[in-house]
């Protein structure tokens, strides 16, 4: 079988590649024996059209109920502020790359120092995107962080122009919807350990990002494969709620931190012109002016409506080829839980979905490690790579030998 998919593809020429044709036509013949679906302990939701293929390897996480930790789990506010505030930050040594993009823009890639001496070159790789004006400073970027390493893989974290002090050298950030930084990072990491297979996390507009560029990328994703946690997948959705209660409180925050990345480089925006309004970008009150008076301009929308409903990474999930894990919390406030693309995860092969009944935000104060340590959801996030990157080297010799067959 494995013949007949690569027949009609051209030549395969790296271990890469045809690991990456191999995830893609395990995903459509998958011969894993059906689980039953209570496999899972009822406080999750577990869904997906990859369900059958994943959930063995996370059994031991799974079937386990989803304990909050008490007087911090109880409440989705205390959670995601607990978390944001009170969690251990843990001590990482990093050293900075900073790479140019083709159009001008700089991003700043932070590496886990004394990797390159330590470990080996064909180590799998996993590459961070924090959520919106995070960086490689987050407690939660680096709980997985160690998680990762302790596991011997090479780690580094995506930070977005202007976040985590990333220098800003055009007169453009970031969005949503805009892929061209995550497509330049993923094909220079790769080029820089072309034995490695590459894997991504991102959180919150991390992980819609990375779910717009698993889609547009398709059958062609460098990526072995992908986690998305805390995803707010419909921006239209998010940004209703956001303007809800209590969740005024995250929207001015969010729009502060923006307001100070912002100042740090306005003298790029002095003189831009055209429809960008700059006084509404530096005194934005809340994410939905910023993004009005810069982000949806920037990148060619006409509105702010029309830029959250055209980079809403529920689009996406149709077009996934790569084996993707999503990991939402249903009491969310800012990716809310009716957001979710139950139906496109259901069809798709290539997808898993587990919701827990309590986290918040970036919270998941639960698990062995509560309330201080990492979040419930790193060592889930680490069994189902380690999972994918085992099925990997374990076909990879038949993958080779196949392709030698074609090639001869």
């Amino acid at each position: 079988m494995a013949r007949l998919a690569f027949a009609s593809s051209p030549p395969l020429t790296s271990v890469r590649t045809l690991r990456r044709h191999f995830s893609v036509f395990a995903a459509v013949n998958s011969k894993t024996p059906e689980m039953p679906r209570s496999h899972h302990h009822s406080s999750l939701e577990v869904i997906g059209g990859g369900s059958d293929r994943f959930l063995p390897a996370l059994k031991e996480s799974l079937t386990k109920a989803y304990d909050a930790f008490p007087l911090i789990g109880f409440n989705r506010h205390v959670e995601t502020i607990y978390a944001a505030f009170f969690r251990s930050v843990p001590s990482v040594r990093l050293r900075r790359e900073c790479l140019r993009t083709k159009d001008g823009g700089s991003v700043a890639l932070d590496w886990v120092a004394g990797d390159d001496s330590y470990l080996p070159p064909e180590s799998p790789i996993l590459i961070l995107l924090p959520g919106l004006t995070g960086g490689s400073q987050d407690s939660y970027v680096r709980h997985m962080l160690l998680r990762a390493r302790s596991k011997n893989w090479r780690c580094v974290v995506f930070n977005s122009r202007g976040c985590g002090d990333s220098p800003v050298t055009t007169p453009q950030f970031y969005s949503a919807s805009f892929l061209g930084d995550i497509t330049e990072v993923i094909a220079h990491v790769g080029d820089r350990f072309p034995k490695a297979n590459l894997y991504a996390a991102g959180w919150s507009l991390g992980g819609n990002i990375l779910v717009n560029y698993l889609g547009q990328e398709s059958i062609n994703c460098p990526l072995s494969a992908a986690v998305s946690l805390c995803n707010p997948f419909d921006l239209v959705i998010a940004d209703e709620d956001f303007h809800k209660g209590f969740n005024n409180v995250y929207d001015k925050a969010l729009s502060r931190s923006l307001r100070r990345i912002f100042s740090k480089h306005s003298l790029l925006f002095e003189d831009i012109g055209g429809e960008f309004n700059i006084p509404m970008a530096a005194n934005a009150e809340t994410v939905r002016d910023f993004d009005e008076g810069l982000t949806r301009v920037s990148f060619g929308f006409k509105t702010v409506d029309e830029y959250y409903s055209k980079s809403s990474s529920s689009k996406s999930i149709k077009h996934v080829r790569t084996p993707l894990l999503c990991i939402q919390a249903s009491n969310d406030p800012i990716a809310p839980d009716r957001g979710i693309p139950r139906d496109e995860i259901k069809a798709n092969p290539n997808c898993m979905l587990i919701v827990t009944p309590r986290g918040g935000h970036l919270g998941w104060v639960a698990g062995a490690e509560a309330p201080s340590g990492a979040p419930w959801t790193d060592p889930v996030v680490m069994k189902f790579l380690q999972h994918v990157e085992s099925c990997g080297t374990i076909n990879e010799e038949r993958l080779l030998e196949d392709a030698h067959q074609i090639q001869v």
